[in-house]
Formats: structure tokens, sequence, C-alpha cells
């Protein structure tokens, strides 16, 4: 039930981002915005963190770690998909982040050793069938003569630093680095990267103080970031990155539910098939193996 509780958290909250982010575009470029999210992500983690007298002093080796899951996981991703979402809509980058699962299934196996689980690929397929189904119109329009191809390649590295980030993440808490201090120093890591490419960039380093972005940069940060990330990192280490990962899948999914109520989304019979198939996939995905007698018994014998 608690992993039950971390997935459902993670979904829901991650696919409401999609519509909040729409909030965070107008007069502060992008870069910086994501740079102000973790930002203040990292510094409620610290300030949490302090007053539940959490031990904050790790080594640097343990510090360099942090550092790369937040270039990673915090920062360099998050940089290529509002890259990407330039040149492609938001529908095509959501099917190529989907390809999240497979690629954590692959990098799982060579970084970590974790066996391929093959109920966890054929249920990533289906999903991936099904997205597919949800973006069909985006997908019929999509071609490789114009910028398109700039907007696939940059969601494909996008994606790839998303699943490194993961696996880095995984491979923290095999370390026993707690989640909370590993997140606050990351996401400080993160945000200090993303300052520096805006400057690099020669973005404006200014702030909307308008109710709409101010409100949307604190979701984004304690929802999106400090509750979101801890869920999902902890159910990371708890069932895998592999099966962690199917969530992806899914965030489209709630991010067309909320489209449907203030966007006025419109369902296809595709779309509504395309549903079916995610959240198939995502049940035999998550569903447990049952155990044969024989295993049982021989697991109450040893």
């Amino acid at each position: 039930m608690k992993n039950l509780f971390l997935y459902a958290t993670t979904v829901l909250i991650w696919g409401s981002t999609w519509l909040v982010i729409t909030f965070q575009l107008g007069e502060v470029d992008p870069i910086l915005s994501v740079a102000y999210r973790f930002t203040l992500a990292s510094l409620i983690l610290l300030a949490y963190a302090g007053l539940r007298k959490a031990n904050l002093r790790f080594s640097a080796r343990q510090h360099l770690f942090f550092g790369l899951q937040g270039v990673l996981l915090f920062s360099l991703n998050y940089l290529l998909v509002y890259l990407a979402e330039q040149r492609l809509t938001s529908g095509l980058v959501a099917v190529i982040f989907s390809m999240l699962v497979f690629m954590n299934i692959l990098m799982g196996a060579v970084f970590l050793g974790n066996p391929v689980r093959w109920k966890v690929v054929i249920g990533a397929l289906i999903g991936m069938m099904g997205i597919s189904l949800v973006f069909l119109p985006e997908l019929k329009a999509f071609s490789l003569e114009d910028s398109s191809f700039v907007g696939l390649l940059l969601s494909l590295g996008g994606t790839l630093f998303a699943s490194l980030g993961n696996i880095v993440a995984a491979r923290n808490q095999r370390e026993g680095l707690p989640v909370i201090q590993t997140n606050a120093f990351g996401m400080g890591y993160g945000a200090i990267l993303m300052f520096i490419i805006a400057l690099i960039a020669g973005a404006p380093f200014n702030f909307e103080a308008t109710p709409t972005y101010i409100f949307s940069l604190i979701y984004l940060a304690v929802f999106g970031s400090v509750i979101a990330f801890g869920a999902y990192l902890t159910l990371l280490g708890k069932i895998g990155a592999d099966r962690a990962g199917y969530s992806s899948l899914l965030f489209p999914i709630v991010a067309l539910g909320l489209s449907t109520l203030f966007e006025g989304y419109q369902w296809s019979a595709p779309a509504v098939a395309g549903v079916l198939l995610v959240l198939a996939g995502n049940f035999l995905v998550l569903s447990r193996q049952r155990k044969t007698a024989a295993v049982r018994q021989a697991e109450t014998q040893g």
C-alpha cells in the first residue's frame, strides 16, 4: 500500500505540473524558472532536514554523487526538454519521454546489474503503443524536414539524462544515502548549473512578481520537486528503476484529464483506446508475480 501511495502521488503531481508549467512561460527565461524552482526546493529540503536534526555532513565523494544526480536529474534533462518543446508539440515530447521506461531497463542492467524483467518490458511495450495512440495526430504530423529533427534529438537527450539520473539515484540509495539530503544537495547543485547556463546564454536575470507566476513556482517547487521527487525516488529504491519508470507513461494521461477540465480537450476513439492500453500495461508492470506452492514451500524450509 505504501508503494501504491508513492506511485499515485508521483503520477498525480507530475501529471498536474504539465498544466502548471504553462503559467511559468512569459517574461522569465525557462532556464531561470527551472533554476528558481530547484533553488527554492533545495532550501525547503535543507530547512526540513535541519529541523529534524538530520545529518547534513557528507564526504566529498558523496557530494560528487549528489552533484551528478543533480546535473542529470534536476537540470540538464529539464533544459533539453524545454528546448525540445520549442520545436515539437508537448504531445510528441511526451511520447518520446515515455521511452524512459526502456532506458531505465537498459541502464539498470548495464550499470547496476539489474535483471531484465520481461513482464516489465512487455508492459512497457503495451504502454508505448497506448501513448502513441493518445498522441496519434501529433505523430502523423511529425516531419524530419524542419526543426522537428532537432527537437527529436533534444527530447531523446533529455530522456537519456533523466534515465541516467534515475540510475545514479538508485546507486545513491544502494549506498545508503538518504533521499531527503540527497535531493536537497542535488537540487541545489542542479540549480547552480542552470544559473551558470543562463549566464552563458545571456538570459536576463529577472523575476515575474505576479500572483500567477509566484503560485506556479511555489507549486512546482513544493509539490513538483520536494514531494514528487521524494516519492518517486523512494519508490525507485523500493521497486526498481524499470517499474518506477513506467509512471512516465501515466503523466500525460493525468495532464490530458486536467486539460479536459480546464482547456476543453476533446477525446477521440484512438485516445480512449490508448489510455486503456496504458492502464493495462501499468497493471502488468506493477502486478506482483504469484509464487508457486513449490517456491513457497522452499522458502518456508529455508
